[in-house]
């Protein structure tokens, strides 16, 4: 089979067209092709009006071993890579100790599959809930203003990556096509079979609802076990030969011990408590940057018109995205802070985020059909431990914590002390002045938005930044500055921060059978690329176990 990249047709062509597009492009008669499939589908919107597809095909053609001779110094012909996935052992006989897997979000579910399906029986091990029960409990903070601090939407089955847009595109380095397979499980639990091909692919919130639980069920009809309400408090920790700890095993917030010689830590970003147990029993970790800012609010009609143009609507195209970035100018300190969209929601809401009582956490949120009247998405500052100081003199590792909730009780302070997120319209934060009215675009966040003046909310030096960089993104994409999108505080989840440094077995720096994965441990951002982190530390776990 040839892979025949770069092929690119009109927006609206035929399936006919396709077909003539191959065969002129391999010179080949229409009786050489015996079928061709989409490997992937992405399109160029830089000419607005005449959007164009761009193909990846894989050929079947007889005559294939001729096309390669031909086109031999053609990097757009090549044979078809395997990007089927290859089990790198499987579990003995006899299993003295079944490995631990903590969390279940994207990185601790990959990570319990690639296991179960190795014959390891994993025991899964989340503090939040079962899918549905946690998605009652999220809607009562968004409905009732009642937070679940073990229930919401950082904990529970499927992570945060279930009350988001479902995004399953990552710009992590895949040699081995481990993002494949994470997106062929998906598929055979429930996704459109479309995401295996479009260039962004998208689930959307409900379908990721039934697909977790899907995946459950397989994990458990292989031996695996999964344990809700199930927090981690302590490790169990003995002086190991080589000067450093090794772990035997876990203690639960019940008190119940469970032995075990391998365990995942596939924490969440929002897993404050547990990083914080994990410094007091010397654990080793370190701060690391991420960002902080809003989430903005602008019609998905103006994103669409600016991005598509007279095309805006078509089907093919969807709901349109973006993705920005500006440097800023040199401040006061003499650093020029980069500000950068992060999280865009085509057609999608803005989610309150918390986890902590008296804290207010924004995030994005959409559905598959991406139809609801706005789009959001995260303007963020860089920051790094350096700017941490003023919130933890300390320079451990656990002062981004601190930071994160000092500006989420701020935010929960100016929204009015109920869970109403602060806010401000772009034109009056760009003129320094309060609002006081919304104008055509009203805010998503449930259970609401107070207006005011969101100068306090962060640091100066990040509200100059924003200030700075929003008349840029209006050059290009415009009506970004619109005097009535809406910007709503605050977005202090980006990423992880503090890294659980690991060495190249994928172990703990510090503490043997400790496998730090995922986004809390800081090497993944997003459901994909958590999920391929998880995959790599199954197989790690697996082949420690089995010798290998």
């Amino acid at each position: 089979m040839l892979r025949l990249t770069d092929l690119k047709l009109p927006l609206d062509h035929s399936e006919a067209a396709l077909t003539a597009a191959i065969l002129k492009r391999l010179d080949i008669e229409a009786g050489a092709l015996t079928g061709y499939s989409i490997a992937k589908r992405s399109y160029d919107a830089r000419k607005r009006g005449a959007i164009a597809l761009i193909y990846a095909l894989d050929i079947d053609t007889t005559h294939e071993a001729e096309l390669l001779r031909r086109f031999a110094d053609d990097p757009h012909v090549q044979p078809t890579p395997d990007t089927s996935y290859h089990f790198v052992t499987q579990a003995p006989p006899k299993l003295s100790q079944r490995p631990l897997v903590i969390g279940f979000g994207p990185c601790g579910l990959f990570a319990g599959l690639i296991l179960a399906q190795m014959g390891f029986r994993p025991i899964i091990l989340d503090r939040g809930k079962g899918v549905r029960e946690r998605t009652k409990d999220t809607w009562d903070l968004w409905r009732k203003r009642h937070l679940h601090p073990e229930s919401n939407v950082q904990f529970g089955e499927g992570g945060a990556g279930t009350f988001s847009d479902g995004k399953l595109h990552s710009q992590i380095r895949d040699p081995l096509h481990h993002g494949r397979k994470v997106l062929t499980e998906f598929v055979k639990a429930g996704a459109p079979e479309e995401i295996l091909y479009v260039s962004k692919p998208h689930i959307g919130t409900f379908r990721l609802v039934t697909m977790v639980e899907n995946m459950r069920a397989t994990i458990e009809s292989l031996g695996g076990e999964i344990r809700f309400s199930s927090r981690v408090d302590d490790l169990l920790l003995e002086p190991a030969a080589d000067g450093r700890q090794r772990i035997r095993g876990v203690t639960l917030a019940s008190g119940e011990q469970i032995r075990a010689d391998h365990v995942v830590l596939a924490l969440g970003h929002s897993a404050r408590d547990t990083f914080e147990m994990l410094h007091a029993r010397g654990v080793y970790l370190e701060a690391k940057p991420f960002s902080i800012g809003f989430r903005i609010e602008h019609p998905q009609s103006v994103i669409d018109s600016a991005r598509f143009g007279p095309q805006a609507g078509h089907p093919v195209l969807g709901a349109a995205d973006y993705k920005l970035v500006h440097h800023c100018k040199k401040d006061q300190d003499g650093r020029g802070r980069t500000v950068y969209s992060f999280c865009m929601c085509p057609g999608g809401t803005v989610v309150a985020a918390a986890s902590e009582p008296g804290r207010v956490v924004t995030n994005g949120m959409s559905q598959y059909s991406r139809n609801e009247r706005n789009a959001n998405a995260a303007v963020v500052v860089g920051i790094d431990p350096s700017d941490f100081a003023p919130y933890d003199a300390s320079g451990g590792p656990l002062a981004g914590i601190a930071l994160q909730r000092a500006l989420e009780s701020r935010a929960y302070v100016l929204g009015g002390e109920n869970y109403s997120a602060p806010g401000q319209l772009v034109g009056d934060f760009l003129a320094g002045r309060a609002s006081r009215e919304f104008g055509d675009v009203q805010p998503s966040y449930k259970p609401g938005v107070t207006l005011g003046n969101l100068d306090s909310m962060l640091p100066d030096y990040a509200i100059a930044a924003i200030r700075e960089a929003l008349p840029a993104f209006e050059r290009q994409i415009r009506g970004y500055a619109m005097h009535d999108a809406i910007l709503t505080g605050v977005e202090t989840r980006t990423s992880s921060p503090v890294r659980i440094t690991r060495d190249d077995s994928l172990q703990s720096l510090n503490t043997r059978g400790l496998y730090p994965a995922g986004e809390g441990a800081g090497y993944a951002g997003g459901i994909l690329s958590a999920a391929v982190d998880g995959i790599r530390i199954a197989e790690a776990v697996a082949q420690n176990i089995a010798g290998n």
